[in-house]
């Protein structure tokens, strides 16, 4: 049955995947066990965008074994167009959008019940908010702490953090994911970013954050990148 035949879930999470072969199906399986007991019924999308190993086969074997799951593929390594896709293709009222070395089960929760209280329309998990751990690398956590301050001063970001673990109303925020002009690694942050200046009621999670195997696109190689399009960004919207 293709997702379109099939009930609309409540919760639709999303998460991008490039080269997680040797991890993807051990965290697919264990999300799922943490989830069995959740009060939300929910779908998978596995948005796997230019792998170079078997992560697409994986991804294609989970959604054939598991109902909820579901699955495509992007041609090229691309993050931000991976999400974008993942959020256009959800059909739940909820969307969560997690990291595949993360698949934090209690954020769902948290969430959802902020969500469905209507004390947030986006909530995000913060690795740098107070009360959270990040046990990353000292490289790697010093790193977002300049990125972050670099969207402040760049386009007035008034959040703590913009990557990784967010959920949201889809009707709010799905709009928004349309309007954003960047992609890649810079996509999370623009989303954020609008949110805030749209007026859209944001609630911070503190996070645990362990990192459980290098990033598949070292940080170094990534900065021409990101700084591009943090350019990009600032002369489409502007600071503020």
């Amino acid at each position: 049955m293709s997702p379109t035949e099939e009930p609309e879930p409540e919760v639709s999470i999303v998460i991008p995947v490039h080269d997680e072969e040797a991890i993807l199906h051990a965290a697919v399986v264990d999300l799922r066990e943490r989830l069995r007991d959740a009060d939300f019924d929910y779908e998978l999308w596995l948005a796997e965008n230019g792998s170079r190993d078997a992560t697409a086969r994986v991804a294609s074997d989970l959604a054939a074994r598991y109902p909820e799951v579901h699955t495509f593929s992007l041609p090229e390594a691309n993050y931000g167009l991976a999400l974008r896709r993942g959020i256009q293709r959800a059909r739940g009222r909820w969307v969560i959008c997690d990291e595949i070395d993360l698949c934090d089960a209690a954020f769902h929760q948290k969430a959802v019940a902020l969500l469905r209280a209507g004390d947030a329309e986006l909530v995000v998990g913060s690795k740098l908010l107070a009360g959270a751990k990040d046990e990353r690398p000292l490289f790697r956590r010093a790193a977002s702490r300049v990125y972050t301050a670099s969207l402040r001063v760049l386009l007035g970001f008034r959040g703590s953090d913009t990557h990784g673990l967010k959920a949201f109303d889809r009707a709010v925020m799905a709009p928004i994911a349309n309007a954003c002009v960047v992609d890649r690694d810079v996509f999370a942050s623009e989303l954020s970013i609008r949110a805030y200046r749209d007026g859209v009621r944001v609630v911070e999670l503190p996070i645990r954050l362990l990192e459980k195997r290098p990033p598949s696109v070292g940080l170094l190689r990534r900065v021409p990148s990101v700084v591009s399009r943090l350019v990009r960004l600032r002369l489409a919207i502007g600071k503020g």
